[in-house]
């Protein structure tokens, strides 16, 4: 199984309360203790999921409600994930949803500048007060790079673990061009 399977699995673990840790997970998928860490880790930081670890019931839990950002799946989905794709997981309710089809990703970035508006028109869904916009997108890659290529000022109020990334993407650009080509 991939990550996105275990992902996937956590994910519905979480929203149902049943508090997974990463032995579970681990032996669930036949993966080593550390790659489950890996996981859990990868769905907080990069994710973005507000999960915290409970102690009493020696799990991981989600601190408020939580979403995953987009994962795509098609109509024989639950021919190679039926653990994940069954009954139980249909019943959940909509604000738990484990898949989202096609969902485009969105974001609030606030510009001051016009022309800045005018660039990134293709993805802006609605003016906002004080000089913010409602975008959505389906590449994050493609947005992230967008926003860095701007020739103006802007700041990306939310998500949270998209603003995230585009700070390490932006270090990331700074730190391997600080020092002089010899």
């Amino acid at each position: 199984m991939n990550a996105n399977t275990r992902i996937q699995w956590l994910h519905k673990k979480m929203t149902m309360k049943s508090y997974p840790n990463a032995q579970r997970l681990a032996e669930r998928f036949g993966i080593s203790h550390r790659q489950a860490q890996r996981d859990m880790d990868y769905l907080r930081r990069e994710l973005g999921a507000p999960i915290a670890y409970d102690n009493s019931r020696k799990g991981f839990y989600y601190t408020q409600a939580y979403v995953l950002p987009v994962l795509f799946s098609s109509d024989n989905d639950d021919l190679y994930m039926p653990e994940i794709f069954n009954a139980e997981a249909r019943d959940l309710a909509a604000d738990e949803s484990i898949i989202q089809m096609q969902i485009p990703y969105s974001a609030t970035v606030e510009i001051k500048n016009k022309l800045t508006a005018l660039e990134l028109s293709n993805y802006i869904v609605a003016k906002l007060p004080q000089n913010r916009y409602s975008c959505e997108f389906h590449s994050i890659e493609k947005f992230i790079g967008l926003l860095l290529a701007l020739d103006s000022d802007f700041r990306l109020i939310e998500p949270y673990w998209l603003r995230e990334r585009l700070v390490r993407s932006a270090k990331r650009v700074l730190d391997n061009n600080q020092e002089p080509l010899e």
